[in-house]
């Protein structure tokens, strides 16, 4: 059975473009034919809103067939998988209530691992080329819960003067993770919402670049108003608008990723 691969998207910082870089990766990985399910982490719901109209989004988000309701009950996510538009692309949807739950993950047992017992059904029956989860911009519980459900993180960084703010916190907590989940491996960092324009997106990659031991993807994602468009439509903007410059970037970087995380 083939090993079904997961990744979370994490940054401490809000505006690093998580929830656009994964829908994307994700989006862009099941157009060349892997089986991709997204997981909306994240209470502001991004991601769902990325692949589903508003209305749909707040009906799931009400509803019980989101994943707060499935992590709160600790139940088996398969059942709670919702089909995307796109071939090989499904998803399970976020929640408002998302905000409550690092309180309520606080009074269990083994609460780092609750996700990661959730997940288990899905992963082991090897429906799934890659799992891809975007995390909200925190550190704590809830974070560290999807950082143990993962195999490997990505860290996007929005070039900009306060993009690498607070970059370190969230390395010191990936290591934190790393202690209670060994097998997690750091995949890289992606640079996000560059304007090459501009001097401090040569001075984030050249900073970046003197991380120690932390892979930057050689793919980076340029500032471009297609990206709104497709959001406001709905829709990962590799889909929406395939021949645009961002479009190819995500495509690109989709091929490093599968290339570095081995299938």
């Amino acid at each position: 059975m083939k090993k079904t691969i997961t990744i979370c998207f994490t940054n401490n910082k809000g505006g690093s473009g998580k929830s656009t870089t994964c829908g994307n990766i994700g989006a862009a990985m099941a157009r060349s034919g892997h089986k991709v399910l997204l997981i909306d982490g994240d209470m502001q719901m991004n991601l769902s809103l990325s692949f589903f109209p508003e209305d749909k989004v707040l009906e799931m988000s009400e509803g019980k067939n989101n994943l707060y309701y499935a992590v709160t009950g600790q139940k088996d996510l398969t059942s709670y998988i919702v089909r995307t538009s796109y071939e090989n692309l499904d998803m399970i949807p976020s929640s408002s209530r998302m905000s409550s739950v690092e309180a309520e993950l606080s009074r269990g047992r083994n609460r780092e691992f609750i996700l990661r017992k959730c997940l288990s059904g899905v992963k082991e029956s090897g429906e799934y080329d890659y799992i891809l989860i975007d995390a909200p911009p925190t550190l704590g519980n809830w974070v560290m819960n999807i950082l143990c459900a993962s195999d490997y993180v990505m860290v996007p960084v929005e070039a900009s003067p306060w993009g690498m703010f607070g970059l370190a916190n969230m390395f010191d907590f990936l290591n934190e993770a790393k202690e209670i989940s060994p097998s997690l491996e750091i995949l890289g960092i992606v640079v996000t919402k560059a304007d090459l324009r501009k001097g401090y997106f040569k001075q984030t990659l050249e900073t970046l670049k003197e991380m120690e031991g932390i892979y930057l993807f050689d793919s980076y994602i340029r500032v471009d108003s297609a990206v709104e468009w497709a959001q406001d439509n709905s829709a990962p903007v590799v889909e929406y608008k395939r021949s645009c410059r961002s479009a190819k970037e995500y495509i690109k970087l989709a091929e490093e990723v599968t290339e570095r995380a081995g299938r």
